[in-house]
């Protein structure tokens, strides 16, 4: 199965055009922001201050429905060249980060990268729904899935390497390689896209109406309630990784093969999402993905280390399923002209949580037993089934009118 989705993906042209440059942005991408903590960390001394290089990278995210704004106004194909282009040129100025002093120009190019990811990933989103045949939207995110995860897996290890022998600035520049790389990609891709219309109202009024779109559709509301509630917890269970090695009796160090597993079970089910989604549709594909990772994080209250590896495995698998759901759905059923928007806002509402998460899980780390913490955590996250609609197999149903009309799907 996971043979066919490839070869059905890569078929088609943009498609696999697209998963190309996602491969290679990726990895400079991955290999930056791990490197980017460290690089400040040995500068400073600090953990805070090399903590708050996530927090620069995800901030962006919290004003996205405003920043997803300029995906609806503008050439999606062009953006995407643009925002690779301007990332490229941007990363140089990280060789002047050499003393303490300096380490605001290294936080200043973090929040325009956040924010121009953000952007990017609205674009991205639009221009697929409009490029890719709707019948391979499932797929397609299923393999972008596998393609990011297996890059988290290769490129933090190729660029704490790089860095131990050339240092950040060096890393910084492989990255803006790939964001080269990435923006001839795009030059490469067939699709016809109209000149967006000149949009009268301001743009509060224009984030509003990809808010007001997805609050009041049945069906996405319900999937992104779902995934930000899952990602909700994905923070709170994420602040009890290193309790858990320290509970098995390993050292700190012990996280990263967890993180690997994790990995590895991510990328398995973006192979086989398509197909499932098809089988299963949206609804029982994250519900089923949802018990999977509570089962799992109920598990690693366990202390055994074959249950922890097994458990990590585990959540690896469940834990995208609610996230490919929700976003095959927002870009099959979202207009073109509001889809920058609606993606943005989505995200926004997924991801946004997890440092809340995070935030509290920490608290209550230090106040909590991780096991008994785990226990109760595990079974609660099943709440995130609740906001799910109980509707009939949608994304099934899309995949066979999408294969009527093909030939309408595809403006290739």
């Amino acid at each position: 199965m996971a043979t066919w989705t490839v070869t059905r993906v890569l078929r088609d042209r943009n498609a696999g055009l697209y998963l190309s440059a996602v491969v290679v942005s990726g990895f400079g991408s991955s290999a930056l922001w791990l490197v980017s903590g460290i690089w400040v960390k040995d500068l400073t001394g600090s953990d805070g201050l090399a903590a708050l290089c996530v927090f620069a990278l995800w901030a962006p995210t919290l004003i996205g429905p405003a920043l997803g704004t300029l995906a609806d106004r503008v050439r999606r194909r062009p953006l995407l060249i643009a925002a690779n282009l301007l990332l490229a040129a941007l990363l140089p100025a990280l060789f002047a980060v050499d003393t303490p002093d300096r380490l605001w120009i290294l936080f200043a190019v973090l929040l325009v990268y956040g924010a121009t990811g953000v952007v990017h990933d609205a674009a991205e989103s639009a221009l697929i729904a409009s490029a890719v045949d709707k019948s391979l939207l499932g797929d397609f995110n299923g393999l972008r899935m596998t393609a990011n995860e297996g890059m988290k897996l290769v490129a933090p290890l190729a660029g704490v390497g790089l860095y131990a022998v050339y240092g950040g600035a060096r890393v910084a520049l492989l990255d803006a390689l790939t964001f080269v790389l990435a923006a001839g990609v795009c030059t490469l891709l067939r699709v016809h896209e109209p000149k967006p219309l000149p949009v009268p109202t301001g743009l509060r009024t224009q984030t509003s109406e990809g808010a007001r779109f997805l609050w009041a559709h049945a069906q996405l509301r319900p999937l992104v309630l779902a995934g930000g509630t899952t990602m909700l917890f994905a923070g709170l269970n994420g602040a009890t990784v290193y309790a858990v090695a320290e509970g098995l009796g390993h050292p700190p160090t012990y996280v990263g093969l967890l993180y690997v597993v994790q990995g590895t079970g991510s990328v398995a089910i973006g192979l086989v999402a398509g197909p499932l989604l098809r089988r299963l549709g949206e609804r029982r594909f994250a519900g089923y993905g949802i018990a999977l990772t509570a089962l799992a994080v109920t598990a690693q209250a366990l202390p055994c280390d074959a249950v922890a590896l097994a458990s990590a495995g585990a959540v690896g698998i469940g834990l995208p399923c609610v996230l490919i759901a929700a976003l095959t759905a927002v870009q099959r059923e979202t207009p073109a002209a509001l889809l920058g928007r609606v993606t943005a806002t989505a995200n926004t509402l997924i991801f946004a949580p997890t440092a809340v998460g995070l935030a509290v899980g920490a608290g209550l780390a230090e106040l909590v037993d991780y096991q008994v913490l785990l226990a109760v955590l595990g079974p609660a996250r099943l709440v995130a089934v609740a906001p799910l609609p109980r509707c009939q197999r949608s994304g099934a149903r899309a995949s066979v009118t999408s294969d009527r009309s093909s030939s309408d799907a595809n403006p290739a």
